[in-house]
């Protein structure tokens, strides 16, 4: 049995490198018949630090070159067929060309399917299903306002959809879809790495903040009301907050905001800035160690979870929003985009945080278990296929 995983854009971003490290590596445990899990990645380079995975590809889209035979047949379809199905095998030939090697081929861009017509994914998918392979979506995350009537079509395709929290699972069966399972984010299973604390680290008494440029861009203001609640944090609590970046690729750093939160407040030698050079474990490591967290990254947030470190979410996305439900039964600390340009909000929310420690952390450690539990059930479900 041969595996491929795609639709992943490099370990840049630590979240995809959990997606791919905690999944290669659950099925690598407790599913024997697969003799081989291999990855195409846009990234390929930043994936080598990934264990179990077999081999690594290089995932390019790739242009038409104009006037070539390809060009003319392309441009025939699309003008008297309303057809892009050849221009699209072109863009994903190196996804399309991998398809006759492998038994399952995993979608793991849970999000892929939340950033509006995916027409390219769903010509893939249509290869796929012609080629006679399983098809499973990875860990999937999908809201209401995502989806259309092509992308419900395209979903119907699948083996098998592995939806990451209960809103999706609800979401989609209420449009028919009868091949999902609820499962949780493999990356609730993976291995933390605890390395040195850096100088000024209080044991017990550091709260992580993370923050991103994309939430940034989406709320212009969130940044200035970011730098209030951590005044408010400096005023009214004695902890060193360490900034903990999850994404730095080019464009979309969060090491390069965080930065400027470090030049603010560096004054007061309270404040840690981790390094951009670290991996997913790496992170999750001193996440692990943390008292509170608050962030930005579903997948730094999951870290923290995942460690019964209590934890406040910035500008939900309905991954993290579902993920708070399941835990907590609601979307408990969990602020949506337009309430984190609101200062008086945040720092109510941290204030919430701050008063119910205890309990917060008394039910991570009776759900966490669970939720690890229900996330090694992909393996399972990956089997019926």
């Amino acid at each position: 049995m041969k595996i491929l995983m795609f639709f992943h854009g490099g370990s840049r971003n630590r979240g995809c490198e959990a997606i791919v490290r905690s999944g290669v590596a659950m099925i690598k445990a407790n599913y024997p018949e697969v003799t081989q899990v291999d990855l195409i990645s846009r990234d390929p380079e930043s994936d080598k630090i990934i264990p179990y995975l077999d081999a690594i590809y290089t995932d390019k889209i790739r242009d038409i070159k104009k006037f070539s035979l390809d060009w003319f047949i392309s441009a025939f379809k699309i003008k008297f067929f309303n057809d892009e199905s050849k221009a699209f095998q072109i863009k994903h030939q190196d996804i399309i060309s991998k398809i006759p090697n492998y038994d399952i081929l995993l979608s793991i861009g849970g999000d892929n399917y939340c950033y509006g017509e995916q027409p390219g994914i769903y010509e893939i998918d249509r290869c796929i299903k012609k080629a006679g392979k399983k098809l499973v979506l990875w860990g999937a995350s999908v809201g209401e306002e995502d989806l259309s009537p092509p992308k419900i079509e395209d979903l119907k395709l699948f083996n098998l959809i592995l939806a990451r929290e209960s809103i999706t699972k609800s979401v989609l069966e209420s449009h028919g879809l009868t091949n999902v399972e609820l499962v949780a984010d493999g990356a609730f299973t993976m291995e933390k790495e605890e390395l040195p604390i850096p100088a000024g680290w209080q044991e017990g008494n550091t709260i992580g903040f993370n923050f991103s440029p994309l939430v940034w861009k989406k709320n212009i203001d969130s940044k200035e009301a970011s730098l209030k609640l951590i005044q408010h944090i400096l005023d009214t609590t004695d902890m060193t907050i360490a900034l903990t970046p999850h994404v730095v690729i080019d464009g979309n750093n969060d090491y390069e905001v965080l930065q400027q939160f470090y030049n603010e407040f560096k004054s007061t030698n309270r404040f840690i800035l981790l390094p951009d050079n670290l991996n997913a474990i790496q992170y999750k490591g001193y996440i692990a160690r943390m008292r509170f967290f608050i962030g930005a990254r579903t997948h730094a947030t999951i870290a923290a979870y995942s460690n019964c470190v209590p934890t406040m979410v910035l500008g939900y996305s309905v991954k993290s929003k579902g993920i708070a439900k399941d835990i907590f039964g609601y979307e408990r600390l969990v602020l949506a985009l337009s309430e984190i340009s609101d200062s008086k909000k945040l720092i109510q929310k941290f204030d919430e945080l701050l008063k119910d420690e205890k309990e917060l952390k008394d039910i991570l450690i009776q759900k966490v278990p669970y939720i690890k539990e229900m996330a090694l059930k992909s393996v399972s479900y990956l089997k019926r296929v």
